[in-house]
């Protein structure tokens, strides 16, 4: 890996380049193998309920890796912390491919990402700075969601062609991601040097979560991605069981497809958020989070694939209007208190507590046999009402 000027703050850096294609590669490849692996629980004859099981697992790895894997991401260059995270994800994949446990080697993957994650939101604050990290962050989520709709589109069309075929791209896809991580430049260790030791490390990371829950802006940070990511996570399984039901197809591509419209429409909402939304105007974003909800309600309701696909891009859009500046916020704020990979780190706790709770919920919903327009009308209508509740509940410090 080559060097970096500290000081190049260019989005169009060829640090920041390798970065996205790292990122989209291995996002790429992260949703894929989800549709993949939901399709080969299916002709295995596995229970419905089992599918989001599964993304538990895959979730649990975030939550009981957060104490530690935002020291990892500080106490070594990211690049390198990126692609050893990107080499756990293909073994993941592999041993998928090759007939082991689908359950154990999805759990890898998501140890994988855990790793992953602060690493790859922390190295913007590394490679730009000031105004330009929220352009960043969109950039980021164009190239994440990008990645969304194509992996979740071959995910399914392959899962229908070959479930074999399926899982070998996505193999193939991490192992781009590994080659990407080698064209980041090499960056010096935000925190180098610290203790390595489980009792300091547990201290550590409990001291930044309480650190960041006490600042007004990122504590309202933290509540907002983690709902919406929670919601984000649930509404992708929500679609597996509502498509057969409300529109009447039952193959793999449909649900894929829908989940894709909402990926286009985060693409957007991240461009409109870059170029609308500063850190000193984030509560512009929270109208967009009660609408998230409203649209959930209004398409749950739908029986035609045309209203669908429009509902759902307009979701997304509102998704990524509301996600970006929040994001922006908590990075910023993190960087200068707590190190932006533990900032990550608690913001990945967080988000995959909220993920753990909703897809728990609704495992206990279809175990339970409640419909599936149901649930998603009084999911939307429960999202809208605590983004409602957050927005009124706003701290002064974080609404300028």
């Amino acid at each position: 890996m080559s060097t970096l000027n500290a000081q190049d703050a260019s989005l169009t850096s060829r640090g920041m380049m390798a970065v996205m294609c790292a990122q989209f590669f291995s996002a790429f490849g992260d949703n894929a193998l989800l549709f993949a692996t939901l399709a080969l629980l299916k002709s295995q004859l596995y229970p419905d309920w089992s599918q989001p099981v599964m993304q538990m697992l895959f979730v649990a790895a975030y939550i009981l890796l957060a104490p530690f894997v935002g020291q990892l991401a500080d106490s070594f260059a990211k690049g390198r912390v990126m692609m050893f995270a990107n080499s756990l994800k293909l073994l993941g994949a592999l041993l998928i491919c090759f007939g082991f446990n689908p359950f154990a080697g999805y759990t890898l993957v998501g140890i994988g990402a855990a790793a992953y994650s602060p690493a790859k939101y922390g190295i913007l604050t590394e490679l730009t700075s000031g105004e330009k990290l929220v352009k960043a962050n969109g950039m980021m989520e164009s190239s994440t969601i990008a990645a969304i709709l194509l992996g979740s589109l071959s995910g399914g069309v392959l899962a229908d062609w070959s479930l074999l075929a399926a899982l070998v791209v996505c193999a193939i896809t991490y192992a781009i991601a590994v080659a990407a991580n080698l064209f980041i430049p090499s960056l010096p260790a935000a925190r180098a040097g610290q203790n390595w030791r489980l009792g300091a490390m547990l201290n550590r990371f409990f001291h930044a979560c309480a650190t960041l829950w006490h600042n007004a802006e990122t504590r309202f940070s933290l509540l907002g991605t983690s709902l919406f990511w929670g919601a984000g996570v649930t509404l992708r399984f929500l679609l597996v069981l509502w498509v057969p039901v409300a529109l009447g197809i039952s193959d793999n591509k449909t649900p894929t497809t829908l989940n894709a419209m909402v990926a286009i429409g985060i693409v957007i909402g991240a461009g409109a958020a870059a170029k609308l939304v500063t850190l000193d105007t984030v509560r512009r974003c929270m109208p967009a989070g009660v609408l998230i909800g409203v649209m959930v309600v209004i398409f749950s309701m739908q029986h035609s694939l045309a209203s669908a696909y429009l509902l759902l891009m307009v979701t997304g859009a509102l998704g990524g209007f509301f996600v970006v500046p929040l994001n922006a916020l908590l990075q910023a704020r993190g960087k200068a208190s707590v190190g932006a990979g533990n900032a990550i780190a608690v913001q990945n706790f967080g988000e995959n507590i909220a993920m753990l709770v909703m897809l728990g919920l609704y495992t206990l919903a279809v175990k339970a046999g409640a419909p599936a327009v149901t649930t998603g009308i009084s999911f939307g209508a429960l999202f809208a009402l605590a983004i409602a509740v957050l927005w009124v509940w706003r701290p002064k410090a974080a609404a300028r």
